[in-house]
């Protein structure tokens, strides 16, 4: 029996009221997700009673000195101006690891969460696709077990919102909000994780992975299966968002942190870095705005965590994705992204036009890769380096093109992920609670969603101010005209030099002779 269908809410607290007075646990809160979703809580549940944050000391910076570089980004621009002095007072750290046994915490902390802690989030995950088998699943599924382990002693738990990815079932065309057959035993992977040798482990992995693409989907999938051994046991929820890219609105226009998705594709193409792209232009390409999918983290945590626990009770299982709601295909995308870098918001300091084109062929883009990517930024390079200057093309497209082979599994395929439990969430959102957390994507405009996601990524990502566009377009216009006189001067130099060889004469002769001897 799940808490969706059905059932009346008429007496159950609005988001708001459910999560005033809460003490939540957050995992993951110094990544692109956990960023927002702190922000968000702050900002639209402002009186819950605090926030603490598993954090681990990262190259040298303890966790205090993290927690302050967390409330420094551009992310938390808005909470600053409106509600300022609440992270300071409500955010707290908990220094641990969720790759280590008892997730790294002292036997104080651990006791603090276990005493006081009402609402867990976990979102902690390595999302790398090129991880070892030991690595992914140090993190994503021994982290997970940790992490279920503490939960089960938490006096007071009322829902454990466990993230996970919608593509953790890759091997099925059509994903449904269930949690499918494992792809393995769970405690029989760690233990070969524990047992094996790095070397004999990575000979293993292909094999062992099966249908699954890499670490991180094999991982994230064996993961739901620590969670849903809890059905009935524990009140937990399961998110898959599908690929989470720029904000429609919160807590800016456009916010993004990273260069996954379209963004990157569209910031490197803007830069006039990135002229080719391996991938199918028709693919419909599964988005999952950030803002939108932290409210229906926070909504399914209201709804699950309203409802008293019965031993009948299945994991809801929420797959936040675009689905059928508002679907876009790749070509769509880069050609939505280009008319604005274009015509409206040009990067600064372009290496060159934009330009550059999807191919369903992977010859034609190993082609382009060489003589668009590599030779131009070795040529670059070369003039850097003359110049005393530090070189950093070659590296730069290495970088792309290794992260373009990464993402081939996903994005020359296409899965249909049913979303129909976050379209009934919605409907059980409270006309009280509609303005801070009811979500759709039917209504969103494409092209204006891009614009701000372009904007966005040249804000926040690159650093780069909106007052310099003036700058910004006389550049783009020199960018074009030079990309205008390279080209025909080279099919110039072309012409002139098959006119001056002989080779066409001699090929005009060639035909004159075949004809005149038929």
């Amino acid at each position: 029996m799940g808490f969706l269908e059905e059932r009346d809410i008429e007496d159950v607290p609005s988001i708001k009221e459910y999560y005033k007075g809460k003490t939540i646990f957050i995992t993951g809160g110094s990544g692109f997700m956990g960023k927002v979703l702190i922000e968000k809580l702050l900002y639209s549940c402002t009186d819950l009673d605090r926030i603490y944050l598993l954090l681990r000391a990262k190259k040298g910076v303890d966790p205090e000195k993290r927690l302050a570089a967390i409330y420094s980004s551009m992310c938390f621009n808005r909470l600053r101006k409106d509600r300022p002095g609440v992270f300071e007072s409500k955010v707290f750290f908990i220094a641990g690891d969720c790759s280590e046994i008892g997730l790294g915490m002292s036997e104080e902390d651990r006791a603090l969460i276990v005493n006081r802690c009402q609402i867990i989030f976990h979102v902690a995950a390595s999302v790398r696709f090129d991880d070892s088998l030991k690595v992914a699943a140090r993190l994503n599924l021994r982290g997970t077990k940790e992490l279920i382990d503490m939960a089960k002693d938490v006096k007071n738990l009322e829902v454990l919102v466990h993230v996970s990815t919608s593509y953790a079932n890759t091997n099925r065309v059509s994903i449904d909000e269930v949690v499918y057959p494992p792809h393995a035993d769970w405690r029989d992977t760690l233990n070969v994780c524990e047992s094996f040798d790095d070397a004999t482990l990575n000979s293993l992995t292909p094999k062992y992975l099966g249908e699954l693409p890499n670490t991180y989907v094999f991982t994230k999938q064996l993961a739901e299966h620590v969670v849903y051994e809890q059905k009935g046991k524990m009140p937990i929820v399961i998110m898959r968002p599908s690929i989470v890219i720029s904000s429609i609105e919160e807590p800016a226009p456009g916010w993004i942190e990273n260069l996954n998705g379209p963004v990157g594709i569209l910031l490197a193409s803007g830069k006039g870095i990135l002229r080719s792209v391996y991938t199918d232009p028709d693919l419909v390409a599964d988005y999952m705005p950030v803002d939108i999918a932290i409210k229906i983290f926070i909504a399914g945590g209201w709804l699950r965590g309203s409802k008293k626990l019965e031993p009948t009770d299945d994991i809801e299982v929420y797959n936040c994705s675009a689905g059928n709601i508002k679907t876009m295909t790749i070509g769509e995308i880069v050609k939505y992204g280009k008319e604005v870098i274009i015509e409206e918001t040009p990067l600064d300091g372009m290496l060159w036009a934009v330009g550059g084109s999807i191919t369903k062929s992977r010859f034609e883009y190993n082609l382009k890769v060489i003589l668009l990517h590599l030779l131009p930024a070795i040529l670059v390079d070369i003039i850097l380096r003359l110049t005393g200057n530090p070189t950093m093309l070659v590296k730069l497209q290495r970088r792309i093109y290794s992260a373009n082979i990464a993402l081939n599994y996903y994005i020359t395929q296409q899965w249909l992920f049913i979303n129909k439990n976050i379209l009934d969430l919605r409907a059980k959102i409270k006309p009280d609670d509609k303005k801070d957390f009811f979500y759709e994507m039917e209504t969103v405009d494409r092209l204006d969603y891009f614009k701000k996601a372009c904007i966005g990524g040249k804000e926040f990502i690159l650093k780069e101010k909106l007052e310099d566009l003036p700058k910004a377009k006389a550049h783009l216009k020199r960018m074009k005209l030079l990309d205008k006189f390279v080209r025909y001067s080279s099919y110039g130099a072309i012409c002139w030099y098959l006119y001056t060889s002989g080779l066409v004469i001699r090929i005009l002769q060639w035909m004159y002779d075949t004809l005149i001897g038929i």
